[in-house]
């Protein structure tokens, strides 16, 4: 018979770091382990529809139309019935600072609220909502953080190709490929782990060489070119922290699932719904094997940039993205609601695959967050921000509700959910204290 595992056993990693093992059934009944509380942000640009209602359109509003107990879903969120049970929408809320920022600059502070209209000299943003639970919680996981985006890269200032933002304020790459995804996450073959070992330590090496090379070359260059070098050292830094955190697992086997569904050659040159429900999918399984338990996922770009552009054409829609946001005719803005409808398909799709993926303690979704929105509420509006919450009733979401909360701040919010999630913090970017809503009971 197997001696159990004390549940204290520990990996060691480089330079004698301890990191705890999460619960494996080695250890005995799994269910005494400690739950796994989740977080996933996706973001969408442009705002959504909200049409004027000179239109006649009002079925097609993103919004609930009243607020209440009772969600009334429209046209464009209709898709997202089947879990009346398991969101909220929440509206009126907004970003201090968005209100002075260039507009552009939505993708960039939607999860960190920072001071972007005057930052401290050196300085851009601040970390990301989910940055700061990936610190909270890499401890338990194979991988801190999986930060997706459709264009992948950091993108450019106010074009941002990323949502996420570390410790630092410095973008954090973003992947945007199926199989790369699945190969930094799933591959593992504890069989040829001396050999795997070797391999990330040769990785290892290249990666310190880079990076005193790049330190020093930056005593050499301008401020434009710091920039640059910066944003390349944050990418040589989230590297690192990937190869020391496999190297940290590189004994424990991964569960068994099932990955016959997935499609690891979906593109975003695709059809897009292929290409999002393969992310989805590799989101979903990523965190029912607890590799991570913090994921950022950029849907589509600000301001016309990246392909995700092109989509609505795809879908048979005869604007693009952007071009839909700034309309003003009855047309344009039915278009531009519906291809919100295709985006609210794809959020349904997710939290299905959450709601059938199991762990210890029971539904994947009821330990997940997942928040959904934008960082305007209709073209370049800063305020009203478009919010859907989902999952986590295990953490003590109270959902089936559309919440009106005007003028408060996003990071109130943002500071209560991190609060739901079990991570104790008192203050996060701007904010002046947590947001009390009906969502949080």
């Amino acid at each position: 018979m197997v001696q159990p595992l004390p549940r204290r056993t520990m990996l060691r990693g480089l330079a004698g770091a301890a990191v705890a093992l999460p619960a494996l059934e080695a250890m005995g009944k799994v269910a005494e382990a400690a739950p796994a509380n989740r977080f996933c942000a996706i973001y969408t640009a442009n705002g959504m529809s909200l049409p004027n209602p000179k239109n006649g359109i009002d079925q097609w509003s993103w919004f609930p139309k009243e607020q209440g107990a009772r969600i009334q879903f429209t046209n464009s969120t209709e898709p997202l019935a089947k879990f009346a049970d398991h969101v909220t929408f929440l509206s009126g809320m907004h970003h201090e600072n968005g209100l002075l920022a260039d507009p552009h600059m939505c993708s960039d502070m939607w999860l960190t609220g920072a001071p972007l209209h005057d930052p401290a000299p050196g300085t851009f943003n601040s970390v990301s909502l989910d940055q700061v639970v990936a610190q909270q919680t890499k401890v338990h996981c194979r991988q801190p953080s999986l930060v997706l985006s459709i264009d992948a890269g950091v993108g450019f200032l106010s074009r941002t190709g990323t949502i996420s933002y570390n410790q630092e304020g410095k973008p954090i790459p973003a992947e945007s490929h199926p199989r790369r995804v699945f190969d930094r996450m799933f591959r593992s073959n504890p069989a040829d782990a001396d050999q795997e070992r070797k391999r990330l330590h040769r990785r290892m090496r290249l990666v310190d060489s880079v990076r005193e090379s790049a330190t020093d070359l930056k005593r050499q260059l301008g401020a434009s070119d710091l920039r640059r070098m910066d944003q390349y050292l944050t990418s040589i830094q989230e590297v690192e922290s990937r190869l020391e955190a496999s190297e940290r697992w590189l004994d424990v086997p991964l569960p068994p699932q099932d990955y016959s569904q997935l499609n690891l050659e979906a593109t975003p040159e695709g059809e897009p719904a292929d290409y999002y429900r393969n992310m989805f999918d590799l989101i979903a399984l990523a965190f029912q094997a607890d590799i991570t338990r913090s994921v950022a996922f950029m849907l589509n770009r600000e301001d016309g940039m990246g392909i995700s552009d092109t989509f609505p054409l795809r879908l048979g829609l005869s604007r693009t993205h952007h071009n839909l946001s700034h309309a003003e005719d009855p047309d344009g803005q039915l278009m531009f609601s519906k291809y919100d409808r295709f985006l609210s398909e794809q959020i349904a799709f997710l939290m299905q695959r959450l709601a059938e993926l199991k762990d210890a303690q029971g539904s994947v979704l009821d330990r997940t967050v997942v928040l959904y929105g934008s960082g305007c509420s209709t073209t370049h509006n800063p305020r009203n921000l478009p919010t859907l919450v989902a999952g986590g009733s295990q953490l003590g979401l109270r959902h089936g509700g559309h919440w009106r909360h005007d003028g408060e701040r996003m990071s109130n919010f943002y500071l209560r959910l991190l609060q739901a999630l079990g991570i104790h913090a008192e203050t996060f970017s701007d904010s002046t204290g947590p947001l009390s809503s009906p969502l949080f009971g």
